[in-house]
């Protein structure tokens, strides 16, 4: 017998792909970003299995809790294809956190989800500063996550992100249809860009046109087109919280996927119908630019981008003025855009001729 016997080969979780040190080396690391988000009802220690919120300490007598979770969305493949992580860790707070404030409720805590196939504590470290820049933004803290690391299940360099927030609201604030009327108005709150919607349509563009995303925009020679595009989204928490908190909002709707026509019916009772002017507020250079090179019908751009409008917000005609300065002086542009009427459920997005490029007036209708 062969005394150079063959030892069977051990096996490691390192040599199928995955490194334990690096997982916990990324835990040291964010450890402290975690803590930058702490509030009251959160101490954010990161560590145990599961993270505590207590509602008593954040102030709420007869709360109801509200939940919401989201992604990205292709967005994240823009940002792995440009190196540019810096920011879509605000764009996953804020897909959360703004469609909790829509309900009436605050943002209380956060848990993220990312997931790759090979850990690159770089990019994760980055990634994860900025979900905690966009806690702070929404005045919630990140009391815990889930880093996987998962080799086979994901390109060289891909990740995913997924991202899970809890509010609460006070039980007589919880904003519902049901205060909604024939006669309010409809405010608009700017958009900070594309945010995270429509992404696989500007990807595609993008691969088409060739476009050349590390030069100046052709529509702002100011900024270059891939930080136009990865712009984060805007959160809107803590400039609307106070307002609902002053029972003057009636309704509002995070205008994400579905854009402006089908995001305002999901806050209309049955027989109320939205009523959008496309000409009352500036359509963004950027957008303009997105149709002009897609050739895009103003239909399929209300169904498709926010287009300028990130948030609607649903007040009664007398409270307009005063909803408005409030906002404003929190930071937000406000544009007065629409109008809610008697009708079968849905909305109307109307525009004259060139607004939006188009050749004629035009009206695009969604029925919720």
């Amino acid at each position: 017998m062969d005394a150079k016997e063959h030892k069977p080969e051990s096996y490691t979780y390192a040599k199928a792909g995955v490194s334990i040190e690096t997982g916990n080396a990324l835990v040291r690391a964010i450890a402290p970003l975690a803590k930058s988000t702490r509030r009251a009802g959160a101490d954010a220690d990161l560590g145990g299995f599961g993270g505590f919120f207590d509602l008593k300490a954040a102030g709420f007598n007869d709360p109801l809790l509200v939940a919401a979770n989201d992604g990205v969305g292709t967005k994240l493949k823009l940002a792995i294809e440009s190196g540019r992580h810096e920011g879509v860790g605000i764009d996953l707070v804020a897909m959360c956190a703004n469609d909790l404030i829509v309900q009436g409720a605050e943002p209380l805590f956060f848990l993220d989800y990312y997931a790759t196939g090979k850990l690159d504590n770089a990019v994760a470290t980055s990634v994860v500063t900025s979900i905690a820049e966009g806690c702070k933004q929404a005045g919630c803290a990140l009391i815990g996550g889930e880093t996987a690391e998962m080799p086979g299940m994901y390109s060289e360099g891909d990740y995913d992100l997924a991202g899970f927030c809890v509010g609460a609201v006070e039980r007589d604030q919880v904003l519902t249809a049901d205060k909604v009327a024939a006669g309010d108005v409809i405010l608009g709150l700017a958009s900070s860009g594309v945010h995270s919607n429509g992404f696989s349509l500007v990807r595609r563009l993008a691969a088409d046109k060739g476009w050349k995303l590390d030069r100046p925009a052709i529509f702002d020679q100011n900024v270059i087109l891939i930080d136009a595009l990865m712009a984060p989204t805007r959160i809107y928490v803590k400039s609307l919280l106070p307002m609902v908190r002053t029972g003057k909002i009636h309704a509002m709707a995070h205008i994400t996927g579905g854009g402006l026509l089908e995001n305002i019916p999901r806050i209309l009772p049955d027989g109320l119908h939205a009523h959008v002017d496309a000409d009352a507020w500036q359509q963004p250079r950027l957008m303009a630019f997105l149709q002009a090179q897609g050739h895009i019908e103003p239909e399929e751009m209300a169904r498709t981008f926010n287009c300028g409008i990130g948030m609607a917000v649903v007040v009664d005609e007398t409270e307009v003025a005063g909803v408005t300065a409030a906002l404003e002086a929190a930071g937000e542009t406000v544009f007065r855009i629409g109008h809610i009427v008697a009708g079968e459920k849905g909305c109307t997005v109307t525009g004259s001729i060139e607004t939006w490029s188009a050749k004629a007036d035009w009206t695009a209708t969604h029925h919720g």
